[in-house]
């Protein structure tokens, strides 16, 4: 895992809600939470009379967002009605989610230790930022054990990652590293980036993620790149008129699900169930 020094400094720096207010970002935003709101009202309609009392029934949905980071997802979620829990890393990031004076709860905590929170409590837990700063397996199986541990069983995680070909194209080709990278062993001969903690990012490949599903017996309901080429575009897309952009966001809806195109993308996001025995 990067160290706690590095990532403060890291997001100290780093405009997360400028990201995520971008068109590439808005893309990434749009499409994830499509798929969450889906799961949401999924476990809202197992309760009886939900379509009655929808604004009650929300309130009864519990979510925890690990990794919350300023709270972009989890502060939108509890605005919908949804009782939320974020948990987060970086003090910088957790003081400006808590400025933001929603009904979000708000901790600061460790996505490898959820010691605050008890087992099985939460319908929907989102795991969207712990995973691009774990580089170890193990690290990786733990906070995903974690996410399991807290969610209620038959509930789902939602797990983002940072995807390996994104990596090797964005940093080694368009940025010209290329040479530089292969001079310094930083692929394994099939083009794996073997990363490091002071590159602060890990990236994975979809069998990556197969394997720690697998390790922790979590069923796979869907698996999506939420942006797509968005992220290979960013200049492109903010010459698009607005009607032009909409039409690429349901461009990206209707594709988001497709194996060929899931790997390319900057990020991927597992939606895993945790059984219920």
């Amino acid at each position: 895992m990067v160290s706690m020094t590095q990532l403060e400094a890291y997001y100290n720096k780093f405009n997360e809600e400028k990201r995520l207010n971008s068109r590439h970002g808005q893309v990434e935003y749009r499409v994830s939470m499509k798929y969450i709101c889906e799961y949401l009202e999924k476990a809202a309609a197992k309760i009886e009379h939900a379509a009655a009392f929808a604004h009650e029934v929300r309130s009864q949905i519990k979510v925890l967002d690990i990794g919350a980071g300023t709270g972009r997802y989890s502060v939108a979620l509890a605005d919908a009605g949804y009782d939320v829990t974020a948990v987060e890393l970086v003090r910088y990031n957790l003081g400006i989610l808590k400025q933001k004076k929603s009904r979000v709860k708000a901790l600061q905590g460790n996505a490898l230790n959820l010691k605050k929170l008890e087992d099985n409590c939460f319908d929907v837990t989102l795991l969207f930022g712990p995973m691009y700063h774990l580089f170890d397996f193990e690290d990786k199986r733990k906070a995903l054990r974690e996410a399991k541990r807290v969610t209620k069983p038959g509930g789902v995680i939602f797990v983002a990652y940072c995807m390996n070909e994104y990596g090797v194209i964005t940093y080694g080709f368009k940025e010209r590293h290329i040479v530089e990278c292969m001079e310094e062993n930083r692929f394994a001969n099939d083009f794996k980036i073997i990363s490091q903690p002071q590159t602060l990012y890990d990236y994975v490949r979809i069998e990556d993620i197969d394997a720690l599903n697998e390790a922790e017996d979590l069923e796979r309901l869907t698996i999506f790149s939420p942006d797509g080429p968005a992220n290979y575009m960013r200049t492109f897309l903010n010459q698009l008129s607005q009607e032009e952009f909409e039409a690429f966001v349901q461009y990206q809806f209707a594709i988001c699900e497709r194996p060929d195109l899931i790997g390319a993308g900057a990020h991927t996001v597992d939606i895993i169930r945790k059984h219920c025995n």
